[in-house]
């Protein structure tokens, strides 16, 4: 199960009332929810925290908190 996939399900989510709302088809939401390969875009994930009544940068912050930069910025 993905990252949106367990932030879903914490939620319990009904995928099918996301889908109506969205636009996004359940075929995709099952993909988003289930294959890491899968790429979650910016406009999928604003459309399913407003589905699903959530802010989408706390959303953002929760689904992507391990994602962080390799070595030192700035030069030093």
């Amino acid at each position: 199960m993905t990252e949106l996939g367990l932030y879903l399900a914490k939620r319990t989510v009904n995928k099918a009332e996301v889908s109506r709302r969205t636009g996004i088809s359940k075929s995709r939401l099952t993909q988003l929810t289930s294959n890491d390969s899968a790429k979650l875009r910016a406009d999928e994930l604003y459309l399913i925290a407003l589905a699903i009544n959530t802010d989408p940068g706390e959303m953002f912050k929760e689904l992507f908190e391990g994602l962080g930069l390799k070595g030192k910025v700035g030069g030093k």
